[in-house]
């Protein structure tokens, strides 16, 4: 498959979308009472509403259409059976198989690593592990950075109600200096664990950050063999993890086959694992399988995922929306958009597909941002409700709070649900007069106010409710986004495992670092980046 632009649904898609321009979502509501009902689906604990968005019938079964010629079912059957569907390095793509129970009959490594994981959690949770000195560990320091970082954090963030209350997990992953020596201010070296997570160990940030908190710790404590102690190691690399000093029966495996941004599931969640304990750590793995086995085997008219996945085609590739909102109403979940961020950014963000031809007439990846609400609603949402450009946006919100006080979860769950309403209805300039006038505002004043006032609506969003956000729903959110990015990579006909755009800014990185350092090169740079070295040397 080359552009999916020279199949007949797309076309058909385009001369949809000029023919539907009249439609309003207003009218859509009115003219069918059963939208909401026809428009929403349920996989476990999660409800998704999809019926605020700018589609009917007929356009639900052209992108379905899509979706089938251009082979969405046939990769997806490809990549859950092994195949090396990442095709650049050659490698399978198979995230899917942490999760699976039945991985172990082609992964039987999976099993075992997720048992070590386990009695050491245990251990570091009961007390049994202890520090050199026969001190209880109390934090747990996760340096890494991308999927080592952002999967872990989002998630202990998420949980936060589950961990154990007498162990802290902290999360360094910036090369700037500053994270790693403000997070060793809270720390007390006797009562620390660190959790070195680099697949190589050679990752430029994470090692740096590792040899500055070893230094730390060494320079209070004084004695290597106390490393083996407080440092453990998720890598393949046995030799550097030896070489750095942890012991490597404390190193955690994962494998080619799982993508950074793919490894929460995997001995990466090692911190979290620790800080909510294996058996809601299975509970999350759960949760994401639940979620793959839908996937896998529901029709694609009923499939979260690819339902989602081809809104989010529809509005990229026909409305030309570029960027995309997550907007969770929950505080818990403050670091979900980043973490989808990355997870969407760095899978799709392409422009050569799969065979190398350059891709010239379409889009992929759109931007992906966000914050919860109901901050949000006093920072961007004024750009979503009246700016110029068309932003989908995903609303996110549990049913029941994890903290019940008074009357704020209730007036939480109306702002999520307010703000969905009010993207879709919008205010008439007839609206907007009559409330104006009910002000009791002079005729002036009012005809000066009234542009302002008025708000197109016709704006799309999805809303996902769940009852309350437990590791199990976290699994299925988690699996149900990266199942939407492999559709949409699909449809685009793009390797969505690979990042190679990550590699050109850390190789001209050492090639100036060098330089900073007053070493001589052969690099010839632009006169921006000369001039730019020669002000930070002098």
């Amino acid at each position: 498959m080359s552009s999916p632009t020279a199949k007949p649904a797309w076309r058909a898609l385009a001369a949809h979308q000029q023919q539907r321009n009249h439609l309003h979502l207003r009218d859509l509501f009115d003219q069918d009472e059963s939208r909401a009902d026809k428009f929403s689906l349920s996989v476990g604990d999660l409800l998704l509403d999809y019926s605020k968005n700018l589609v009917t019938d007929e356009t639900l079964s052209l992108l379905m259409q899509l979706a089938r010629e251009t082979g969405v079912t046939e990769l997806r059957d490809r990549m859950f059976t092994g195949e090396a569907i990442n095709n650049t390095e050659q490698r399978a793509v198979l995230h899917s198989a942490l999760r699976n129970l039945n991985a172990s009959d082609f992964k039987p490594d999976v099993g075992s690593v997720l048992d070590k994981m386990e009695r050491f959690s245990a251990s570091v949770r009961d007390g049994s592990w202890r520090g050199s000195s026969d001190h209880r560990i109390h934090d747990v320091v996760n340096i890494g950075i991308g999927g080592s970082d952002l999967g872990p954090m989002m998630a202990c963030e998420a949980l936060k109600p589950y961990q154990q209350d007498d162990i802290k997990v902290h999360f360094v992953s910036n090369v700037d200096s500053s994270q790693v020596c403000e997070t060793l201010k809270l720390l007390k070296p006797e009562s620390t664990l660190f959790i070195i997570a680099s697949k190589t160990f050679t990752t430029q940030e994470t090692l740096t950050n590792a040899h500055t908190a070893r230094d730390w710790f060494m320079r209070q404590v004084g004695d290597e063999n106390a490393i083996a102690r407080h440092f453990v190691a998720v890598s393949t690399n046995a030799e550097k993890v030896a070489e750095f000093g942890i012991d490597t029966d404390n190193m955690f495996e994962f494998w080619d086959w799982v993508g950074g941004r793919y490894s929460l599931c995997s001995a990466i969640g090692l911190s979290l694992a620790i800080a909510i304990g294996m058996p809601r750590f299975r509970e999350l793995l759960a949760g994401a399988e639940m979620m793959d086995q839908h996937f896998q085997n529901a029709p694609l008219e009923q499939n979260m995922p690819v339902i989602l996945g081809l809104l989010g085609i529809w509005y990229h590739n026909f409305f030309d929306a570029e960027t995309h909102a997550i907007a969770p109403y929950d505080q818990y979940l403050y670091r979900f958009p980043a973490y989808l961020q990355q997870l969407d950014m760095e899978s799709n963000g392409k422009s050569t597909r799969r065979n190398g031809e350059t891709i010239e007439d379409y889009h992929t990846g759109p931007v992906i941002w966000g914050e919860p609400g109901t901050n949000g609603q006093h920072a961007f949402f004024q750009l979503l409700h009246q700016g110029t450009c068309l932003i989908p946006v995903d609303f996110l919100a549990a049913v029941h709070s994890q903290n019940q006080v008074g009357d704020h979860h209730r007036l939480l769950l109306a702002n999520c649900i307010a703000q969905s309403e009010a993207l879709m209805r919008g205010k008439t300039e007839a609206e907007a007069r009559a409330e104006l006038a009910a002000e009791g505002l002079d005729n002036e004043t009012t005809e000066r106010l009234l542009p302002h006032k008025i708000f197109s609506g016709n704006r799309p969003s999805n809303t996902i409710l769940f009852q309350k956000l437990d590791p199990r729903t976290l699994g299925a959110l988690i699996a149900l986004y990266e199942h939407k990015v492999f559709v949409q990579g699909a449809i685009w006909n793009i390797n969505s495992f690979d990042q190679w755009g990550v590699e050109l800014g850390k190789q001209l990185a050492k090639t100036i670092d060098a330089e900073l350092r007053g070493e001589e090169t052969d690099a010839r740079h632009d006169a921006s980046t000369r001039a730019l070295i020669k002000y930070v040397k002098q």
